[in-house]
C-alpha cells in the first residue's frame, strides 16, 4: 500500500508530505515496515566491513 494518494483527516493534507504528527506516523507504519527497516545505510555497512574482517581472520587463524 502506498500512502502517495493518501489524505490526513487531521491536517487535509497529503500523507506523504507528512506535515504533522499523523501524517508522519501513517507514513512511518505504511513505509517502515520491512526486513531492514530500522538500520541505517551505515549501520548495513558497518556490519558487512565486520563480518568480512572476521572471516578473513578465520581464514588466517585456520591456514586457508
Amino acid at each position: 500500500m502506498s500512502c502517495q494518494h493518501l489524505v490526513c483527516a487531521q491536517c487535509a493534507h497529503p500523507v506523504i508530505e507528512g506535515r504533522c504528527a499523523v501524517c508522519r506516523a501513517s507514513r512511518e507504519r505504511l513505509h517502515g515496515n520491512g526486513f531492514l527497516a530500522g538500520l541505517t545505510p551505515t549501520t548495513i555497512a558497518v556490519v558487512l566491513v565486520v563480518a568480512l574482517f572476521a572471516t578473513l581472520m578465520l581464514e588466517h587463524l585456520l591456514g586457508f
